[in-house]
C-alpha cells in the first residue's frame, strides 16, 4: 500500500511538473497589456489559449484548460493528489481566496470536502502569467462551473488582492487563506 502511495504521489507530481511547465516562480508577474499586439494568427493545438487572448478577449472556459490536468474537465481534481474544484468552499466562498491562490499558489495540507490534500500547485497553475481580467474570467468559470453557484469575479477584486499580496513570495496556504475575507 505504502508503494503505491508513493506512486500515486509521484505520479501527481510528474503530472503537475508536466502541466505546468516547471515551477519557474520568476514568471509569476503579471502578465503585460496585450491589447494593441493581438496576435496575427489563430492560436495552435500546442499553444495554451490563453497565451493568445488579450486582456479584453480573456475566455474563462478556455484558460480552465490550462487547469485541466489537474482538476480535470469535470473540476472533481485527482483524489488524494489534487483537491475537486467542484463544490469546494476554497472556490465558492470569498473571492479573495481563489484570487490568491491563482496569483501566488498553494502548498501545503488544505481540506477540501473534508477530506485532506498536501500537493503544491504553482501560481497561476502553470507558468504562463495572467492578466487581472484572465484571472477574474477563469474563477468567473470555475464559480459557475461544476455545480458551483458563487459570485463572479471581477478585475477589480483581482488588482486589489494582487496589491494587497504584491510582497508575498511563497505560496499560500491554508492557514493564509483562512486569514482572508
Amino acid at each position: 500500500m505504502h508503494t503505491l502511495r508513493y506512486s500515486l504521489t509521484a505520479f501527481a507530481a510528474a503530472v503537475l511538473m508536466t502541466a505546468c511547465g516547471g515551477g519557474d516562480k520568476s514568471a509569476s508577474t503579471p502578465a503585460a497589456d496585450t491589447t494593441a499586439a493581438a496576435p496575427a494568427t489563430a492560436p495552435t493545438d500546442t499553444a495554451p489559449a490563453a497565451t493568445v487572448a488579450s486582456a479584453s478577449t480573456a475566455n474563462g472556459e478556455e484558460i480552465y484548460g490550462r487547469c485541466m490536468a489537474c482538476h480535470q474537465a469535470t473540476g472533481a481534481g485527482m483524489p488524494g493528489a489534487f483537491p475537486p474544484l467542484a463544490g469546494s468552499e476554497w472556490v465558492t466562498g470569498p473571492s479573495s481566496r481563489p484570487i490568491a491562490i491563482l496569483l501566488h499558489g498553494l502548498q501545503g495540507e488544505i481540506t477540501v470536502k473534508g477530506e485532506k490534500y498536501n500537493s503544491m500547485m504553482m501560481a497561476y497553475g502553470t507558468s504562463v502569467p495572467m492578466s487581472d481580467d484572465e484571472v477574474a474570467a477563469v474563477l468567473t468559470y470555475v464559480r459557475s462551473s461544476f455545480g458551483n453557484s458563487a459570485p463572479p469575479v471581477t478585475p477589480a477584486e483581482v488588482a486589489k488582492v494582487r496589491a494587497a499580496t504584491a510582497s508575498r513570495t511563497t505560496p499560500m496556504t491554508q492557514k493564509d487563506l483562512e486569514a482572508l475575507q
